[in-house]
């Protein structure tokens, strides 16, 4: 369980021992649109407004969709400030083949990244 230790830090051992407030603030109060790269060659995009967890369920084999993977890898994430938001780009990117997908990963399209949170739950 999470709890505020000051107003500058939050810990948060169950997963990542302390963070800084604002940090976890964006962590927990934003939604996300993610591609993870699923046996190093099957994309899945999903949205969630909890990332941490959502990547945790899916690598843990709870997600009924990524159940049948052993190897789970956050490769590339979105910020939004709604579910809407969050909602529309997932389907977008959902329609999307795998090159354009991957040009997406590799920063040739798009502008909206959170690549500290890539590499934080890519772990």
């Amino acid at each position: 369980m999470s709890s505020v230790i000051g107003s500058d830090v939050v810990n948060c051992p169950e997963h990542f021992g302390k963070l800084s407030a604002s940090f976890y603030k964006m962590i927990t109060e934003n939604w996300y649109t993610y591609i993870l790269l699923c046996d190093q060659k099957t994309f899945y995009v999903g949205m969630t407004n909890d990332l941490k967890n959502r990547i945790i369920q899916h690598k843990t084999k709870q997600s009924f969709f990524t159940k049948k993977f052993s190897d789970i890898r956050l490769v590339y994430c979105e910020k939004y400030s709604s579910n809407h938001e969050a909602a529309l780009r997932e389907r977008q990117i959902k329609g999307w083949n795998r090159t354009k997908k991957q040009m997406l990963i590799n920063g040739k399209l798009g502008i909206n990244t959170c690549t500290e949170l890539v590499e934080i739950f890519s772990k």
